[in-house]
């Protein structure tokens, strides 16, 4: 989400939570023993680095809504930036990915000294996929960890807890269904692949660091739910537009291959509209073919483009972000946190277009 930033203060106090939490947590895990605390400098890695796109949120929510206490916040968006380590961490296990931004992820580490241990490929390979759903949990457990040292009445802690709660409930969901639909060799309705969408990334990357904020900052529930909405369409437009940029983008700017999706046979707004064509017969048994070549991938996007798959999702996208700004213009958002939201849904269209 590099595009996609905001530019609260504050983000200092962030890192500064996640440190030291961090050094808490190695001099525990010294305790047991050099390999565990190798295992949470792993995950140190894996944290560090990032755009904080989530805390920024949360930091532009309190702030614009009259907060003041920055320390007090940043335990609200370090734990939701812990919240999003832990579901790469696991999403690469589910994708059974050793890489990610071109660097060994946590199972690639651990697979490289399984195999420099002397293990077969195969056996590595489990203790690099077993070390990264270890990890995922330590850092899962460890955002509620986070959320508990927040400084606030018991009626606000109980409600930053329902919100993270419900982002961690939400993104479950989200990948099962993810799972479940792949059962299906058919593609899912549109209906489906937005419901994934919201569940996967809208609640724990927008909604809920927006909401979180707001309530820490003791915004009224009606300021809450309209943030909650455009929470809802500016993620379902950032994740149409991330999965339009999975086919078609710049890999270097990505991060990842244009055509691992595809090979994947990932079920998105692209495929749900061309399988509904006549071109569907022509590609259909490419998709989710792990073997796919880079000939292939080519000649499945020139059917995309063809067909009008590609115009389809990039207007879709923008249709969200549209919806996305209405929430804004409510009289109950302030025009402050109006102009500094603004931005994200403008980038999710300027992605695709």
């Amino acid at each position: 989400m590099d595009t996609l930033l905001v530019e609260p203060v504050g983000l200092e106090q962030v890192e500064g939570a996640l440190d030291r939490l961090f050094d808490e947590s190695k001099i525990r895990a010294a305790k047991v023993g050099p390999g565990y605390r190798g295992l949470w400098e792993t995950l140190e890695r894996c944290t560090a680095g990032g755009k904080r796109f989530r805390p920024r949120l949360v930091m532009s929510a309190y702030q614009m809504l009259g907060g003041r206490d920055l320390d007090n916040a940043a335990g609200v968006g370090a734990a939701f930036e812990l919240l999003h380590t832990a579901l790469i961490v696991h999403d690469d296990v589910i994708d059974r990915d050793f890489v990610r931004r071109g660097i060994p992820n946590v199972s690639g580490r651990y697979r490289s000294i399984a195999e420099s241990a002397g293990m077969s490929p195969e056996a590595a390979r489990h203790v690099g996929f077993s070390a990264g759903v270890i990890a995922g949990d330590l850092a899962l457990s460890n955002a509620y960890r986070l959320l508990e040292r927040v400084e606030a009445p018991a009626a606000v802690r109980r409600r930053l807890g329902e919100i993270l709660d419900e982002a961690v409930f939400a993104s479950a969901a989200g990948e099962f269904l993810d799972i479940e639909t792949s059962l299906d060799r058919s593609m899912p309705p549109l209906e489906d692949i937005v419901q994934m969408a919201r569940l996967k990334t809208s609640v724990y990357s927008f909604e809920g660091p927006l909401q979180a904020g707001a309530v820490l900052a003791g915004a009224e529930e009606e300021v809450v739910d309209r943030l909650g909405d455009f929470g809802r369409d500016a993620g379902i437009a950032y994740q149409i537009a991330d999965d339009l940029l999975g086919v078609f983008g710049n890999e270097t700017r990505t991060g990842k291959t244009n055509w691992g999706d595809l090979r994947e046979g990932k079920r998105t707004a692209l495929l749900s509209y061309v399988s509904s064509r006549p071109e569907w017969e022509s590609i259909s048994a490419l998709i989710g073919t792990p073997g796919m070549s880079a000939a292939e991938a080519d000649y499945v996007r020139r059917v995309l483009v063809e067909s009008g798959a590609k115009d389809y999702s990039a207007d879709l996208a923008a249709e969200y972000a549209s919806r996305a700004r209405t929430h804004l213009e409510s009289d109950v958002v302030p025009s402050a946190l109006r102009s500094a939201l603004e931005p994200v849904v403008s980038a999710v269209v300027d992605r695709v277009h």
